[in-house]
């Protein structure tokens, strides 16, 4: 079994996709926009120019796939009660993502040193999924 996170980006999907491609080297590996669907859409839920809007993404970062789309067009959505972790390999890897993802968005705990690890932050993006950022400590 796999859980996937899904994000619903608030009419901002391809631009969080371009931010994350950029910020996080993220793989696009499938987008429909509402255009594309294989079954027409009710007019009365799509309000004109919704049909360029994503409808469903699949999108890699690393070896974890997330998906996503623009969500119900007019629907608000809220990154509250989770955040996405990440885990580099390294602390100069680590702070080049915070600090890439750190852009618009806010500093929730600036990275440092912790008892658990050499380098460890939360940010939340600017659009408001929050990330950890976490090297683990060495064993041995």
């Amino acid at each position: 079994m796999l859980v996937n996170p899904y994000l619903n980006f608030s009419g901002r999907c391809q631009e969080a996709l371009d931010f994350y491609q950029e910020a996080l080297g993220a793989r696009v590996l499938f987008l429909m926009r509402y255009k594309d669907s294989p079954e027409p859409m009710d007019p009365a839920q799509l309000p004109p120019g919704a049909e360029k809007m994503v409808m469903h993404v699949s999108f890699a970062i690393g070896e974890t796939t997330l998906m996503g789309s623009d969500g119900r067009p007019g629907q608000t959505t809220k990154f509250e009660g989770f955040s996405l972790s990440l885990q580099p390999g390294g602390i100069p890897e680590a702070e080049r993502l915070f600090a890439a993802l750190s852009q618009g968005g806010e500093v929730r705990m600036p990275m440092g040193k912790t008892f658990f690890s050499p380098a460890f932050g939360v940010v939340a993006d600017k659009f408001g999924v929050s990330w950890m950022v976490y090297v683990p400590q060495p064993m041995g």
